[in-house]
């Protein structure tokens, strides 16, 4: 399961549309490790001036590993963090998650980080099985 959907919400989503709000806190309060770290490279990109910011850090364990996994392989997790957080986000391997400027979407370095070569050069025999 990706989300842990509280009663109420569910409720809400079997009456109809539920709000951004209510569904980007429902993302925020099941998978902490994946907005922690798609926060903080949203945040380093807002208050600098680098083309993008990215997490070359792995997850401490499976259960984060599986978080990142969820969000961003989710279309409407991902949206909704893409939008709440005002960034594009590209992802690679089982951790590098990279946010980037909307306006920069069809910039030389979005389409070489999200390109079959990007991927393969960030690999490495500790990533295999991530």
């Amino acid at each position: 399961m990706s989300l842990t959907v509280s009663p109420d919400l569910l409720r809400a989503a079997e009456s109809g549309p539920v709000t951004d709000e209510e569904f980007i806190a429902c993302v925020r309060e099941s998978l902490p490790y994946a907005w922690q770290t798609v926060s903080r490279v949203a945040a380093e990109l807002a208050t600098s001036d680098v083309e993008f910011s990215d997490n070359v850090i792995a997850p401490p364990g499976d259960a984060e590993r599986g978080q990142l996994l969820r969000a961003m392989a989710s279309d409407a997790i991902r949206a909704g963090l893409e939008q709440h957080f005002g960034v594009k986000l590209a992802f690679q391997n089982c951790h590098r998650v990279a946010a980037f400027r909307t306006a920069a979407v069809d910039s030389d370095t979005y389409r070489r980080f999200v390109s079959a070569r990007g991927q393969l050069l960030n690999q490495s025999p500790e990533l295999r099985n991530c």
